[in-house]
């Protein structure tokens, strides 16, 4: 997972989890919506292979987050905040996704002192 809008952190933690990750988009009541998608890295930032409704709900409201869980007991969850653009000229739905924030987070205190302020065990990675 290359590329050269990633930063090397964020790509690093990507790769490390691979391309299943939850998609969080708003649907137009304001109801989150959340799938589980393909996500790979693109010339642009990621892509994510999503269904119609997602797409549609960040067609409306570009503002998006990625999870990717923790993969144990003391992992970290990965979270990236996204700006997407659906990609109309694909056979099947997807999402051109620019990346403006990512953080590694699990429960519990964090480092002292504390890497950041969210008062849990969180590293940001991106910004």
């Amino acid at each position: 997972m290359s590329t050269s809008l990633l930063p090397a952190g964020l790509q690093a933690a990507l790769r490390e989890r691979g391309s299943g990750a939850y998609v969080i988009t708003v649907g137009h009541d304001g109801a989150p919506h959340v799938v589980l998608a393909a996500v790979t890295a693109g010339p642009d930032g990621l892509i994510a292979e999503v269904g119609s409704r997602t797409a549609s709900n960040a067609g409306a409201r570009s503002h998006v987050s990625l999870l990717y869980a923790a993969r144990h007991a003391d992992d970290y969850t990965l979270i990236v905040d996204a700006v997407a653009t659906p990609d109309t000229s694909a056979e099947t739905p997807r999402l051109r996704l620019t990346p403006t924030r990512a953080v590694l987070h699990r429960p519990g205190p964090g480092a002292d002192p504390p890497a950041s302020a969210c008062g849990s065990d969180c590293i940001p990675i991106w910004p």
